[in-house]
């Protein structure tokens, strides 16, 4: 196994190299979803879930805070990177989305978004409908630059990222006993791979064929969970990781059954959690010291407006740690997970 993944790695390293002169992989990237993958929606948004301030951004190609929930780049900018994209998918509520600029796609992510709509409005977030909407509109637009058939391919020929589910469990069903006591995290999930089939049902009906989701990661070793749950200890908290596997095996067994009825559709799920684990649990093989506490602030539970300028503590080299914030990965991170997708992600450019 060890040998096919490092040949699949180099195959895929090699494409990489063979579009770094030429035309990307795909004609577009679009990206829906939450925090992960948010770069900037939410600046635009009244919400307290932002990171468009210091000490967010700072190791950025712009060395200036974007949106992004990150000291640098997201997994999903280094992917855009190697599918040969010359720009990263703007958000779509900036003003960079305007003109040609969005043909390459667009990102439509909103932080504490999730599968579940009520987790986004209790965060005044975009809920997944809502950055379908914006899809929906976001492909008039294409209509009306170069005309329906050359959308048309934009559209089936273009990747669709997917990511969300975290904001749903950390963010709402464990903190809220309305939540809580009326469901167990086996039926919550069930409920959330409901919207999720019918999220890509939606894309399915609007043309998309490429469609990648990614998998819970391992929340239960995000250093603002072992805080908030961990009852005192320094260990990732098994049962917050056992809810996280067992979502993940329904997202793989609805993704198959989407995939038989669904004609064309290529639906590849995406395993985050375990690319993250072995960075959390053997950080030094990956050339990391530290995966329990984060850089920002005391690394323990920080982030968004909790992970400003003014937190004490904060590292001076980012690229040692595995966890930017209490909830997000570090840029270094971020690098080595994106490395993982695309791996895992070559039935989409194939």
């Amino acid at each position: 196994m060890g040998f096919l993944r490092c040949l699949l790695g180099g195959f895929a390293l090699a494409l990489v190299f063979s579009v770094s002169d030429g035309d990307p992989l795909v004609p577009a990237f679009c990206i829906f979803g939450d925090s992960v993958v948010d770069v900037g929606n939410n600046n635009n948004l009244s919400t307290l879930i932002k990171a468009n301030f210091p000490p967010y951004g700072r190791d950025f190609v712009t060395h200036r805070p974007t949106g992004r929930f990150c000291n640098g780049k997201l997994a999903t900018d280094f992917t855009a990177e190697y599918l040969g994209f010359t720009s990263y998918p703007p958000a779509y509520l900036s003003r960079e989305a305007r003109g040609q600029r969005i043909l390459t796609g667009v990102n439509f992510a909103s932080a504490a978004s999730g599968y579940y709509n009520v987790t986004a409005r209790l965060f005044r977030a975009l809920t997944l409908p809502h950055q379908l909407k914006y899809y929906r509109i976001w492909q008039r637009k294409v209509v009306n630059l170069v005309g329906r058939t050359k959308a048309t391919n934009i559209f089936s020929g273009g990747i669709h990222l997917i990511s969300a589910g975290s904001s749903d469990f950390i963010q709402n069903y464990y903190i809220n006993p309305l939540l809580n006591r009326r469901y167990s995290p086996d039926e919550f999930s069930d409920i959330l791979m409901r919207s999720y089939t019918t999220f890509v049902q939606d894309l399915y009906d609007l043309g998309a064929r490429r469609i990648g989701v990614t998998t819970l990661p391992p929340t239960g070793c995000l250093p603002a969970a072992i805080t908030l749950f961990g009852r005192g200890t320094n260990h990732c908290v098994a049962r917050l990781n056992n809810d996280a596997i067992s979502f993940n095996n329904k997202l793989n067994r609805t993704s198959q059954n989407l995939k038989s009825k669904l004609s064309g559709l290529k639906l590849v799920v995406l395993d985050i959690y375990q690319p993250l684990f072995d960075l959390i649990t053997k950080p030094a093989e990956s050339g990391f010291f530290e995966s329990r506490k984060a850089c920002c602030g005391t690394g323990m539970l920080e982030t968004s407006f909790l992970c400003n300028a003014r937190s004490i503590g904060t590292c001076s080299n980012a690229t040692n740690y595995v966890f930017w914030d209490g909830f997000h990965p570090s840029e270094s991170a971020n690098e080595k997970l994106a490395q993982s997708l695309l791996e895992q992600g070559f039935d989409l450019i194939s």
